[in-house]
């Protein structure tokens, strides 16, 4: 895909930063199953990797592990962060016990690949704006499809940092799809980055980071009239998130062999592009802003099905002050806070770990 407009406008991968943190016919048996190899035991293994119709598009949708197992929707970040690249890194240990779907969003990675024009251009951008309500209705349509077609009464749905916008309106917009909704940097109030800006100002401070310095008071405080000067905002609101956490190691994050080839690697960072411009918005672009029409502490706070949050201590783009008034606000038959030391945004083992106990207690009174 052409680079020649819209990257004088904001820089490239961009959604990357922002919160930070693949075509096939499926089929059934290890035959071609790399995750049977590693359990030789599983009968029912599947391994499906393809464009599926949802909505109107056709959306990259990925579905590995044993049949017999509860089935998680894995809602990524971004928007324009797919995990589907990592997905068999991060989570090759689940699929004897869980059904893992990984699905490249709207306006991300194989997907806005097999949708998107040749060239990105703010023409294109300006025209095809991504919509909260669609991608809320692609959701829902997707967790139908997986009930049907997994035979499945119920689904885990976990949603990390954008994802856990679409996962809180489709937990409460269809509660009776899903056994238990988990956010992971659940998103409460996103467009408020006054206090963000206020308080990687005054970590610059008392650091004497007069790179960032420098690149703050350049910037001034925000609202932005451009995706391009948010983005360098998060820049440094993750070099902050990376100096006081445990991160992840190195490997986790290596991309798949299937999907690290040119095609692929274009559409992730186009997608990426695409996506945080519409998150943020952008005046000069005339793209406007998803996030500034999300604010859970005004709405989506019933919910009739159990509700597990869970956040890093040092995470600063979703802080734990929000996201515990949040929590402590909804109303839920069963809710439950995880708070997790020296981790930030973005996933680590602790993450990892306070995943797997979430959904293998959830897989306890599922019936699956």
């Amino acid at each position: 895909m052409k680079r020649n407009n819209i990257y004088q406008v904001i820089s490239s991968s961009v959604a990357t930063i922002i919160l930070f943190i693949i075509l096939t016919i499926p089929f059934f048996g290890n035959a071609q199953d790399n995750s049977a190899k590693n359990y030789p035991a599983l009968k029912n293994t599947i391994h499906e990797e393809r464009f599926i119709s949802i909505n109107g598009i056709e959306q990259w949708v990925t579905i590995k592990g044993e049949s017999s197992k509860p089935v998680i929707l894995f809602i990524h970040g971004g928007p324009g962060s797919p995990l589907s690249p990592y997905s068999d890194t991060l989570y090759k240990e689940w699929k004897k016990d869980f059904i893992i779907v990984q699905w490249d969003q709207r306006g991300t990675g194989k997907t806005f690949g097999h949708n998107a024009p040749e060239e990105l251009t703010p023409e294109y951008l300006k025209s095809n704006p991504l919509s909260l309500q669609q991608m809320i209705t692609d959701g829902i349509e997707l967790s139908e499809y997986l009930l049907k077609h997994l035979d499945k009464q119920k689904i885990i749905l976990f949603g990390t940092s954008w994802g856990s916008v679409l996962g809180v309106k489709m937990a409460t917009k269809r509660a009776e799809l899903f056994y238990a909704y988990i956010g992971h940097s659940q998103i409460v109030n996103p467009s408020d980055d006054f206090a963000l800006y206020n308080k990687v100002y005054q970590m610059a401070k008392n650091n004497k980071d007069t790179a960032s310095l420098a690149i703050l008071n350049t910037l001034g405080a925000p609202p932005y009239a451009k995706a391009k000067n948010t983005g360098l905002l998060l820049r440094i609101v993750k070099k902050y998130e990376r100096a006081n956490s445990v991160p992840a190691p190195d490997s986790w994050f290596i991309v798949s062999p299937a999907y690290d080839n040119p095609k692929d690697n274009q559409n992730r960072s186009d997608g990426d592009d695409y996506s945080f411009v519409n998150y943020v918005g952008d005046n000069h672009l005339g793209v406007q802003s998803i996030r500034s029409r999300i604010n859970f502490m005004k709405d989506n706070l019933d919910f009739k099905l159990p509700v597990y949050l869970m956040l890093g201590n040092e995470d600063l783009l979703t802080s734990k002050e929000t996201t515990k008034e949040y929590f402590d606000t909804i109303n839920a038959p069963e809710k439950k806070y995880f708070l997790l030391p020296k981790t930030a945004h973005v996933v680590n083992q602790s993450v990892l770990n306070a995943q797997y106990e979430i959904f293998k207690s959830i897989t306890k009174t599922s019936g699956d």
